[in-house]
């Protein structure tokens, strides 16, 4: 029992830190249309394509912004009945971007972004408090890059990415009376990311871009029991309750395909199709320093799980009419797969398919400075939740908005 009971909350954990889904959040221009991104209009494309830095209409180029991202996920038990709701608070992910020409046809760029992260908190008393409580996690990207003009009409980038990134963990543990805490701030990884970015004549922007898979090394994570001291003993830990780990921790890559069409010179439409790895997630190593507590015959202090995620897909369709030099309307439909079927579903990050609508404003305060505005409302199917694995039967349920606001800023 203690085996399972702490093979369950540190494997849904890390699943939660590697990012469980990747959070859209990267761009308020690009959210408010669906979060496509074949945008080349200012320094926000660095994230979606460094090659678009090469057909931003300025030597230099500033993007920043935030965003609120507010969900709900219900549980009903099937052995009870019982319903459970979430009360988590409102995440908050934000970017940054600067691209600058230093040279006609070669631009530098620097990105900033949380492509993974959020925080979800379960009444302490559910029905899955010995998997999750409470989590917060982040992930940073830091991702320098270079975009060069192979010709007026296409050019090509690419960029290094670092990710850093930590996460504080409560669950119950009912079964050693108390409770357990799983913390690490310290994880990190890098990869690399590249791009072709085309517009072949005035009506067509098109992007194809790829996002490496980040391996995350966490080093020093630290697993802290709230239980009887009489206990430590029994599971190998240090006179503060404590014990070490690593793991690798695989986060996704994806390809995306984009393409922006000028109807008119005031009406634009936009789609992409986005491609993402999620099958890396097969199975997840944690290898523990002094507790014997895996399920290897030859080493006891190795734990070895499945986890079955499969790839997924995403279409994306987006639109804006410039009603005025000042003002540009916005809107976007999405549908987003989940990574994982019902038996395989997990309570620390929740994730559905789901249909979600967006739409924005753009506001052009002067000819180089602009304020964008975006907000987003998904609708998640529910869910027949079947995962033995960790005792989880019965019917899921959420509700998620989303809300940016983002400033860009071209210079001569």
């Amino acid at each position: 029992m203690k085996k399972f009971l702490i093979s369950t909350v540190l494997l849904s954990s890390f699943m939660a830190y590697a990012g469980g889904f990747r959070v859209s959040l990267q761009g308020v221009r690009q959210l408010a249309m669906a979060h496509t991104s074949a945008h080349a209009e200012d320094a926000s494309v660095a994230f979606f394509n460094p090659a678009g830095m090469s057909f931003i209409p300025a030597k230099l180029s500033i993007a920043a912004g935030g965003f609120g991202a507010k969900s709900t996920v219900t549980f009903q038990s099937l052995a009870t009945l019982e319903s459970y709701k979430t009360q988590s608070p409102i995440g908050t992910p934000v970017y940054a971007a600067v691209a600058y020409k230093v040279l006609p046809n070669v631009s530098l760029g620097f990105s900033f972004s949380t492509p993974f992260g959020s925080t979800i908190e379960w009444p302490n008393d559910w029905a899955g408090r010995e998997i999750v409580q409470k989590l917060e996690l982040k992930a940073y990207y830091f991702q320098p890059m270079v975009s060069v003009k192979l010709a007026p009409w296409a050019s090509f980038g690419a960029s290094y990415i670092y990710a850093k990134g930590s996460v504080d963990w409560d669950k119950a543990a009912t079964q050693i009376g108390g409770t357990l805490n799983l913390n690490d701030s310290k994880a990190k990884g890098s990869g690399y990311g590249f791009g072709f970015y085309f517009q072949p004549d005035t009506k067509w922007d098109i992007s194809v871009a790829y996002r490496s898979p980040v391996d995350v090394k966490a080093k020093e994570g630290v697993v802290s029991f709230d239980i009887s001291p009489a206990l430590y003993s029994n599971l190998g830990l240090s006179a503060a309750g404590q014990d070490s780990f690593t793991a690798t921790l695989p986060l996704v890559d994806e390809f995306t395909l984009g393409a922006t069409y000028k109807v008119t010179p005031k009406w634009l439409v936009s789609a992409d199709f986005n491609y993402s790895g999620w099958d890396r997630y097969n199975k997840l190593t944690l290898d523990f320093a002094n507790a014997p507590i895996g399920n290897q015959p030859n080493d006891p202090t190795v734990l070895v799980s499945p986890k079955n995620f499969h790839n997924t897909k995403t279409f994306r369709f987006g639109t804006q009419y410039q009603v005025s030099d000042m003002i540009a309307l916005r809107a976007g439909y999405y549908y987003d797969e989940s990574p994982y079927s019902d038996k395989n579903f997990q309570a620390e990050t929740p994730s559905f398919n789901s249909s979600v609508f967006t739409a924005g404003l753009g506001l052009n305060v002067s000819k180089s400075f602009g304020v964008d505005l975006a907000g987003g409302i998904a609708f998640p199917e529910s869910r027949k939740v079947n995962n033995t694995y960790y005792n989880l039967i019965g019917q899921a349920k959420a509700k998620a908005y989303y809300f940016g606001l983002g400033l860009h800023y071209n210079a001569f």
